[in-house]
């Protein structure tokens, strides 16, 4: 049992479609339509009788013994074999043409590719999500200042817009990601025992595109059966993806402690409460995001391992990938329905930024009089000239004007009331209002 299936913890951890969409029965269900979807094609190219077509996809329509199939896959390794002796029985005559000129990898991959579809669309669908509740973000804070922060400390102001539009440019190079990556994965596997569709005797290619047509996927240039980096590929763009959310809900969990209390997840009675602390509501989301953020990296990890085939077939490390990929999705769409909740009800408190961008009595902005100080003195003595001022005030407990006030090094070039102006934290936003305006354009 692990926590995507647990029934205490599952739901906090995955998506409920996608464990659907990855679940056992509906991989045994994909593994059954490509058999039929190959014996449909290969009867419209006149390899197999049409009756046989009709009668195997008769046969799917009929349940499978799970019990059994469990019980012979343990011994086979694989459950091709046991499904193609369960639906061939059921088929009757028909069955006789069923599995013909593939080999198990063929049913299992492309089985796989087809739940990587339906999967890849949720995932598009989630990141479309967490995109609109970012710009929206973004557009209503445009020009709510704040405290920018590196090395955990003030740095510069910014503003809570900008910060989200950061956030949301990842996003959309993830939803580019997501389209490009579709067409070099979602391609059929079919090619024989050693990848050259000799069994078919010249018709092998033929057979390959009938087949990725009654499927609707992708015909590759040569058989991708021992050359995963398309598979590999899916699970790093869904662990960057995960990365994205994880630094969304790392900035997140640090603006909701109780000294910033900038920003705070939705509301929910009890959501994030402690058994012994009634005042406490905990950034529950970004820590099922930040934990399945590392997750996501252990399946990264493996699926660069999975990619190093030995020849022509695997031995062993194809079978990381019957872990890797559906944990792999499940993964990110519980992240991803945890980034869309606390986003798109994130509680935001501009009258708190204001106060801890004031924290430090304009010290945050020593850099606007440096600069404004430097075409009259050389950028090195403004900074020493500055530096030393914003000394003073550290030591004093003053602010950064009171500091520079009286400095005639500073004031001989810079009259008080520019002084004043300079100091004030909502005067030093650069550009980052227009950026956020460029981030949004077009939305």
């Amino acid at each position: 049992m692990t926590a995507l299936d647990s029934p205490i913890w599952g739901r906090s951890f995955s998506d409920d479609e996608m464990r659907a969409i990855f679940c056992s029965e509906r991989y045994l269900a994909a593994c059954t339509e490509v058999e039929v979807a190959l014996a449909r094609a290969q009867a419209g190219l006149g390899l197999i009788p049409a009756e046989a077509a009709d009668g195997i996809a008769a046969a799917s329509l009929q349940p499978l013994d799970h019990d059994r199939l469990a019980r012979e896959t343990e011994i086979v390794g694989y459950p091709i074999l046991p499904i193609v002796e369960q639906l061939s029985v059921t088929a009757g005559e028909a069955g006789k043409y069923l599995h013909w000129g593939a080999t198990t990898q063929d049913i299992m991959d492309t089985a796989t590719v087809l739940q990587i579809r339906d999967g890849l669309d949720l995932v598009a669908r989630r990141v479309e999500g967490v995109r609109r509740a970012l710009a929206g973000l973004a557009r209503t804070h445009r020009d709510t200042p704040m405290a920018g922060r590196t090395h955990m400390q003030h740095a510069l102001p910014v503003t809570f817009g900008y910060k989200a539009a950061t956030w949301l440019s990842g996003f959309d190079r993830h939803a580019e990601r997501l389209e490009q990556l579709s067409p070099r994965v979602l391609n059929v596997q079919f090619s024989g025992a050693s990848g050259t569709l000799a069994s078919l005797s010249g018709r092998g290619l033929e057979t390959q595109s009938a087949l990725a047509a009654e499927l609707g996927l992708g015909v590759p240039a040569i058989t991708w059966h021992s050359i995963r980096d398309g598979i590999a590929e899916t699970v790093q763009t869904l662990a960057l993806i995960g990365g994205s959310l994880a630094k969304i809900a790392g900035d997140v969990a640090i603006m909701m402690t109780t000294e910033l209390s900038e920003v705070a997840e939705p509301f929910v009675r009890h959501r994030g409460a402690s058994s012994t602390m009634p005042q406490k509501a905990n950034p529950i989301s970004c820590e099922l995001i930040l934990a399945g953020a590392r997750l996501m990296r252990n399946h990264a990890s493996a699926m660069l391992d999975a990619m190093i085939h030995d020849h022509e077939r695997a031995t062993g490390p194809w079978h990381l990938e019957f872990s890797a990929v559906p944990e792999g999705f499940a993964t990110i769409s519980g992240m991803l329905a945890q980034a869309e909740f606390m986003l798109e009800g994130l509680r935001v408190y501009p009258e708190n930024m204001g106060r801890n961008l004031d924290h430090s009595r304009g010290l945050i902005v020593a850099e606007a009089v440096m600069m404004a100080l430097a075409p009259h003195t050389g950028r090195k003595e403004a900074h020493d000239i500055v530096y030393a001022g914003c000394r003073r005030a550290v030591e004093g407990s003053m602010s950064l004007y009171d500091a520079l006030k009286d400095e005639v090094a500073l004031t001989s070039h810079l009259e008080v009331e520019l002084l004043k102006s300079l100091t004030e934290p909502r005067n030093y936003l650069g550009e980052a209002p227009e950026m956020v305006d460029r981030v949004l354009a077009g939305r």
